[in-house]
């Protein structure tokens, strides 16, 4: 993902879901708005699933060039045609991912709420740097991210930041000016309509 002038919306999917309810939600949140990437994000470890639900929401994606990565899963996103991998930070880790998937794969890196770890992730070959809790959420240890880090990265560094968890559209304009995109997945989720949701939640975007 590349760094644009306004922030974009970086989705990521619920911990559950039925396959085909998601297919539903997913295609019509795409054909509502512009996404820049899905995140593949669930809870089972049984690769069975997770490959049922890439294949499925790979295709839905990729018709809207949408780019899909996975949760911490790297050993599969060459297998399941992702485009990338989403991983806690881990210097060594992150080296080694960018080597095996290559240049042209999207390898981003959470890093809580730490300066010192985003720049460390940066310099292992990073695609992107993802902070966060915003609010109080079940994101990382509970620690919240203060503004002041965004807009210190945005100033001082090139490589693209992320802000995520605990996400209200107070918080979105207020981080506006300094993030590139916006990680947004239980904030809507939880509604009947998710796609209202995330209407509501970025209006002033």
């Amino acid at each position: 993902m590349t760094a644009l002038e306004k922030p974009q919306i970086y989705l990521i999917t619920p911990p559950e879901f039925e396959l085909p309810a998601m297919q539903n939600q997913l295609a019509e949140i795409l054909d509502a708005t512009d996404i820049a990437c899905l995140r593949l994000s669930m809870a089972t470890t049984d690769e069975n699933a997770i490959s049922r639900a890439a294949d499925g929401l790979r295709e839905i994606c990729h018709a809207r060039d949408v780019a899909i990565v996975i949760d911490q899963h790297y050993r599969m996103v060459l297998r399941l045609g992702l485009d990338g991998v989403h991983l806690n930070f881990n210097t060594r880790l992150l080296r080694d991912v960018r080597k095996d998937l290559g240049s042209d794969a999207i390898v981003g890196a959470f890093c809580g709420t730490s300066r010192h770890d985003g720049l460390s992730a940066g310099e292992a070959g990073a695609d992107y740097i993802s902070f966060g809790p915003v609010t109080a959420s079940a994101l990382g240890d509970g620690k919240i991210v203060e503004t002041e880090v965004f807009e210190w990265w945005s100033q001082m560094i090139e490589v693209p930041v992320v802000a995520e968890g605990g996400l209200r559209p107070a918080e979105i304009k207020a981080l506006a000016p300094h993030t590139d995109f916006f990680a947004i997945g239980p904030e809507i989720w939880q509604h009947d309509d998710p796609k209202s949701a995330l209407m509501a939640l970025v209006f002033d975007l």
